[in-house]
């Protein structure tokens, strides 16, 4: 098996030994897994078998082959890194703006002979 999947493949074996459904109810980890056992299982263990499931897909998928699967252990929010968002309140451009074009350029002023000169203050 890829690295890319071990990690999340043993934090899920690891969350289901300690999950009630094989502690208590004396359930296998296979049947925890399957419905409706899996519904009783904590969040976490759900949410690293759906990431698991993306991993060993992620192995087939031909737009991932280059690139490979992400490892779990570099993963942006489980780091506790902000991401690299484009949209939704941060800016997209630094101070100077699109090709250049910033504040100063705007305190610019076309003069009667047609040259652009910087406003008077």
């Amino acid at each position: 098996m890829p690295s890319s999947c071990k990690d999340i493949r043993a934090a899920l074996a690891t969350c289901l030994q300690n999950s009630d459904c094989v502690l208590i109810q004396r359930n296998t980890p296979a049947d925890c897994l399957r419905p409706p056992l899996v519904d009783g299982l904590p969040t976490r263990c759900q949410q690293l078998k759906k990431g698991y499931g993306e991993c060993k897909r992620g192995m087939v998928d031909m737009r991932k082959r280059f690139r490979g699967n992400q490892p779990i252990a570099v993963s942006k929010e489980i780091e506790g890194e902000r991401g690299g968002q484009l949209y939704g309140g941060g800016r997209a451009v630094g101070e100077t703006g699109i090709g250049g074009t910033g504040k100063r350029e705007l305190d610019l002023v076309e003069g009667a002979d047609g040259e652009l000169r910087r406003r008077e203050s």
